[in-house]
């Protein structure tokens, strides 16, 4: 926004984070409320968090969720592989058919390598490698309905962040 930063990056970065959200319990809350987390991050972007620079200053693969967790509350974080190992350790896809389950394990590789805004995209559904299992239609109908992939979709984000 044109202001010349004169602290750390860090300690600038917990003072914008904690403006917005005084207690961890707070940003939980509207981490978790919000549907596309996209729109949360690009919130405290334009709040001037730097997601890039951050990611770089921490030197692991986080999520956008742990490094605010590590940086404005002290928690200890979590790399999104860990994350995604901990919901394979779960092992809650059990629930459903195997073509959802693929589909499932498949969104939980892309939130490993990529992060949490990938398989939030309308477009997932219609790249690589969910596209060789089916149409979207086709993938959507293993699950059901269109709102019972979007709650396994959900669901898929509850257990990604249940260790927090």
């Amino acid at each position: 926004d044109g202001r010349l930063i004169t602290e750390s990056l860090i300690d600038y970065t917990r003072k914008n984070i904690r403006d917005e959200f005084s207690t961890l319990d707070a940003f939980l809350t509207k981490w978790n409320s919000t549907e596309k987390k996209k729109i949360l991050i690009d919130e405290l972007a334009e709040k001037g968090v730097l997601w890039e620079a951050l990611e770089e200053e921490v030197k692991k693969d986080l999520d956008p969720f742990d490094i605010v967790c590590h940086i404005a509350f002290d928690q200890t974080p979590l790399t999104r592989q860990e994350r995604a190992l901990e919901v394979r350790k779960r092992n809650y896809f059990t629930k459903y058919g195997e073509k959802a389950r693929k589909v499932l394990e498949i969104l939980l590789d892309k939130y490993e390598n990529e992060g949490i805004t990938a398989i939030e995209t309308n477009e997932v559904l219609i790249v690589q490698p969910l596209n060789t299992i089916g149409t979207p239609v086709e993938i959507v109908k293993a699950f059901g309905k269109k709102e019972d992939f979007e709650n396994a979709l959900h669901e898929l984000e509850v257990e990604l962040y249940k260790s927090a």
